[in-house]
């Protein structure tokens, strides 16, 4: 475990970071992925604590920094919409972080929020949305779904929708090709992961405190990996890196420099 998830990241070059947590003996563990410019998926390391909030996700991050992973520009930071991991990214990568919030948990809360009669419509409608290759567009689609839970007293799922609803949006005014933004719009790639987690952990019936927890995740994480493709629409990648961090203004540092 600490040869693979505290090695040195100095020669890491990312585009994208997936931040994730999960629960396992009622402790919460945060793993970082990372995606690199040709689309490969990179473990990159994991840190415990007692619940998912923005000390343990400041952790996660400062450790990766300390390790030597550099950030050399705009990153694509994707995380399910917790407060702990928006939070953490804000305060170590500032303005670096371009945060996309997985269109899937969105949908999810929201419709957690509704009676099973209004799911159809209003799921429909938000995936409609999302499917639009015009921010604009997605985001009108977007507040007329809040306009209609409003007017029928559905106040939380209102809330839920308009909470965040730019940050699900990141990837659309990215203006990348379609199945690269599908693969980047959700948590879906460290999602994999972290099922593969459970699978390993599931059939521990006796913990033995924090460092045992860490080893049996990083099992999962290594299980997973070892089944890693790249990302779909990876050929299209160089859209990404372009769009985060143009090369005008690559040339313009140099110049300056």
């Amino acid at each position: 475990m600490e040869a693979q998830l505290g090695r040195r990241l100095d020669d890491v070059r990312l585009i994208g970071l997936y931040l994730d947590g999960i629960v396992v003996a009622r402790q919460s563990v945060v793993v970082a992925l990372g995606l690199a410019e040709d689309g490969r998926k990179i473990p990159l390391g994991l840190w415990h604590g007692s619940t998912e909030n923005s000390t343990v996700c400041t952790a996660l991050l400062q450790d990766l920094l300390k390790r030597g992973l550099a950030i050399e520009g705009r990153m694509l930071c994707v995380i399910d919409g917790g407060t702990g991991l928006r939070k953490a990214l804000g305060d170590v990568l500032g303005e670096l972080a371009v945060v996309q919030r997985c269109q899937v948990h969105k949908l999810r809360n929201v419709r957690d929020h509704l009676p099973k009669n209004c799911h159809a419509y209003v799921i429909g409608a938000m995936r409609e949305a999302y499917k639009a290759t015009s921010a604009d567009t997605a985001r009108k689609r977007l507040k007329t779904v809040v306009t209609w839970l409003e007017n029928g007293g559905h106040e939380d799922a209102a809330g839920s929708l308009r909470e965040g609803l730019e940050e699900t949006l990141t990837v659309t005014k990215l203006g990348l090709p379609k199945t690269l933004s599908r693969s980047l719009a959700t948590t879906n790639p460290i999602e994999n992961l972290m099922s593969s987690v459970r699978r390993v952990t599931r059939n521990v019936k006796r913990w033995r405190g924090g460092d045992m927890i860490k080893r049996w995740v990083a099992l999962g994480v290594f299980s997973a990996e070892k089944r890693f493709r790249r990302i779909k629409g990876h050929r299209d990648m160089p859209s990404l890196v372009e769009a985060l961090r143009p090369r005008s203004a690559k040339e313009g540092d140099k110049a300056v420099a």
